[in-house]
This record gives structure tokens, C-alpha cells and sequence, in this order.
């Protein structure tokens, strides 16, 4: 074997089955997206409401009676474009959720007060809701900022790079080839 080379654990047929079946199979590529399509497809309703926050504040702030429609429209249409980027972006990403949640929950509430139960009203406004819902509760995934800057910041991480670098550089000094095992994720 060359320099520095691997040695792969060998794993059973039965293994590899529980681990395909059972695991989370391809988890976060899903909340990956999941998250940039939310965020894109809810994005423009907040640049609408800023194109015409006046129009926004009349026909859904003022019938609720809140009081300040205006700033409360402009919390809407920010808590939408800035949550969505959040989202898009994986960064800060349970905040950008909450904030859209807050605001999807408003929604609901002015869509059942004013309409009733009508599913043409509020279909959108669930999936949006359930989207951002599911996003809050089980993080951004491992494609995302997010988990990038954890990473950077983990002792563990930083733990195991300095075992690695030593076990290179004593192998570099006593001429032997390091072998490490490379074991599936989430596979025993």
C-alpha cells in the first residue's frame, strides 16, 4: 500500500441493508431542499407587500384592528424576505424560520377570521406553515451555513484534526503508512 493510504472496514450485506432502509437516507439534501424552495417561493410575497406596503396594511393589518398597521406590515414583508434569504441561505436558519412562522400564523388567523375554513386560502399558508414548521424543528441539516460554522467552532472537530495532524506527522517522522478506518455514516 502507498503512502497514507485507507483500509476499509468491511461491512456486512445485512448492514448495509439496515443502513439503507432505516437510516436517513439522503435526510439533508432533502432539508436542503426543502429549505431554498420555501425560501423562493415565499420570497416575492414580501417584496409585494413592500411594492405597495399601504395596499398590504388596508386589506389585512386594519381588519384584524392590531394597531400600528404600517409598522406591522413592514414586520410582515421583513420578517418574509429576510426569513426566506435566511432560509435560502442556511444561515441563522431556526430564526429565519420563526419569523416566517410568526408571521404565517397571522396569516391563518386573518385568512379563518375573514373567509372561514376555505382551503383555497389556506393551503398555501399550511404548507408554508408546515414547511417552516419542520425547518424550526430539526435544524437547516448538514448543507448549510449553519452547520458549517458549528463545525468550525466544535471542540470535537478540532480535536480529532490535531489527532490526525499528529498521526501524520509521526508518520512522516517513523516512515510508516497510517491507516485509519473509514466506517459509513450511522453505520455500526
Amino acid at each position: 500500500m502507498g503512502r497514507g493510504s485507507l483500509t476499509f472496514r468491511k461491512l456486512s450485506f445485512s448492514s448495509v441493508i439496515r443502513a439503507i432502509l432505516t437510516r436517513p437516507f439522503l435526510a439533508d439534501a432533502g432539508l436542503l431542499v426543502l429549505r431554498v424552495f420555501t425560501g423562493v417561493l415565499l420570497i416575492h410575497h414580501g417584496y409585494e407587500k413592500l411594492a405597495n406596503i399601504d395596499n398590504f396594511a388596508d386589506a389585512f393589518v386594519r381588519p384584524l384592528g392590531l394597531p400600528f398597521p404600517i409598522t406591522l406590515s413592514y414586520l410582515a414583508a421583513f420578517s418574509e424576505v429576510g426569513g426566506s434569504w435566511l432560509l435560502i441561505t442556511g444561515l441563522l436558519t431556526r430564526f429565519g424560520a420563526l419569523a416566517i412562522l410568526g408571521t404565517m400564523t397571522v396569516a391563518i388567523y386573518h385568512a379563518i377570521s375573514t373567509s372561514g375554513f376555505n382551503i383555497y386560502l389556506l393551503e398555501l399558508l399550511g404548507l408554508y406553515f408546515a414547511s417552516v414548521a419542520a425547518i424550526l424543528a430539526v435544524g437547516p441539516g448538514r448543507l448549510s451555513v449553519d452547520e458549517l460554522i458549528a463545525r468550525r467552532f466544535s471542540s470535537d472537530a478540532r480535536a480529532q484534526a490535531d489527532r490526525l495532524e499528529a498521526a501524520y506527522e509521526a508518520d512522516a517522522e517513523s516512515g510508516n503508512d497510517v491507516k485509519a478506518e473509514v466506517i459509513a455514516d450511522g453505520v455500526s
